[in-house]
């Protein structure tokens, strides 16, 4: 799992880099790293590996939905930020050191961070981790209630989403176009945007009813998009977390 962890860290880094960020710099563009947490109830201890700097809180603000702090450890300042969460400067915490940015520069702040880490949670000191998915990587459940099978026709040459994952060993490799519904977005997390389309074909329970697009274009949920982009199966970002297809580097239009 350590080994899981360092690739995918590796992997983000070197992804944001070639994607172009100025100077070599990461940066928040539309909005800051996406992180995803533990699901409700779920009392399952940390992944083993996931090292944690412990410390007092010196410095905090918020931005788009995050909340940064500034973590004097004994040792030296650990910058993190997860998703909105209520601190105090002077509170005893501890972060996972997970999904580490260098030279990142948040626009939502004006400021650069030499080193910050996206995490998955910050803890009280002392309090029982829950589990956590991997930092930054987008959840595959869907927060859209069901599509409406006659509101979203296939586009023109196009498939339906039950029709790429029949069809998805002959697709792998091929330009693909879906039409369907966000029913969840994900901005900036390993250097994309991550989209999931219904358009009230395939299947809820074998979970065929749900496409992941890779775009660099921005969606909302609810927005009905037409995307074009090239297939691929058995996708697999570590720590556990696979696609069994997937739509890579997709246009999107609405």
């Amino acid at each position: 799992m350590t080994r899981q962890i360092a690739v995918l860290a590796c992997c983000m880094f070197i992804m944001t880099l070639t994607l172009g960020c100025a100077g070599g710099a990461s940066t928040d563009q539309a909005a800051e790293p996406t992180t995803a947490t533990a699901p409700a109830g779920d009392s399952a201890a940390m992944p083993a590996g996931v090292e944690m700097a412990t410390g007092t809180v010196v410095e905090t603000m918020e931005a788009a939905n995050y909340t940064y702090i500034r973590v004097d450890t004994g040792s030296g300042d650990v910058w993190a930020a997860a998703n909105h969460f209520d601190v105090a400067v002077g509170d005893r915490v501890s972060v996972p050191l997970e999904m580490p940015m260098a030279n990142f520069h948040s626009d939502s702040l004006d400021r650069d961070f030499p080193l910050i880490y996206f995490t998955s949670q910050v803890l009280p000191e002392g309090a029982t981790p829950q589990a956590a998915m991997p930092a930054g990587h987008p959840n595959v459940t869907t927060v859209d209630p069901a599509v409406d099978a006659d509101t979203i026709e296939p586009a023109e040459g196009g498939l339906t989403v039950a029709q790429v994952w029949a069809d998805r060993a002959s697709l792998v490799g091929k330009e693909v176009t879906v039409r369907g519904k966000v029913v969840k977005y994900n901005g900036g997390i390993l250097g994309t945007n991550w989209i999931h389309l219904q358009d009230g074909s395939g299947d809820a329970t074998a979970g065929t009813h749900d496409l992941a697009v890779t775009t660099d274009a921005n969606a909302a949920v609810g927005d009905v998009v037409t995307v074009t982009g090239t297939l691929a199966t058995d996708k697999d970002f570590g720590a556990g977390y696979s696609y069994a297809v997937i739509l890579e580097n997709a246009t999107a239009t609405k």
